[in-house]
């Protein structure tokens, strides 16, 4: 190793990855429950009730399915992250701040396992 490569041991990197490793699991399995909520059928038996009622009932269902996709495109989302953050594991690079080129605490990693940025180089984007 150089001698000015800043990096997380291979112990630190074992206990992210394995961190990571959870988070993609449960994230996946979260992101299943929201992609079948989705293509469940919208028959909620109000066939044979008043039509106001249908109507506001199919308003607020469009709504909550808008909601839901959001909700997974952020999920699909999250998991990609993680796995890059699982490729910076594999090359070493992880846990080192694209901007300060600092190890970013493992405070923060333990947090927000994805992250890319210390806690300084966010708040300098501000």
């Amino acid at each position: 190793m150089a001698e000015n490569e800043v990096r997380y041991s291979e112990e630190d990197l074992a206990m992210f990855k394995d961190l990571i490793e959870k988070k993609v699991i449960t994230a996946k399995e979260d992101l299943e429950l929201l992609n079948s909520s989705l293509s469940l059928k919208d028959d909620h038996g109000t066939n044979d009730t008043s039509p106001t009622f249908k109507l506001m009932e199919d308003g607020s269902d469009t709504m909550t399915r808008e909601e839901t996709a959001q909700l997974a495109i952020r999920q699909e989302k999250f998991i990609k992250h993680l796995g890059d953050a699982l490729l910076r594991i594999q090359n070493k690079t992880y846990g080192v701040c694209r901007v300060t080129k600092k190890l970013i605490q493992k405070e923060r990693l333990m947090l927000v396992p994805h992250a890319t940025l210390s806690i300084e180089a966010k708040r300098q984007q501000k």
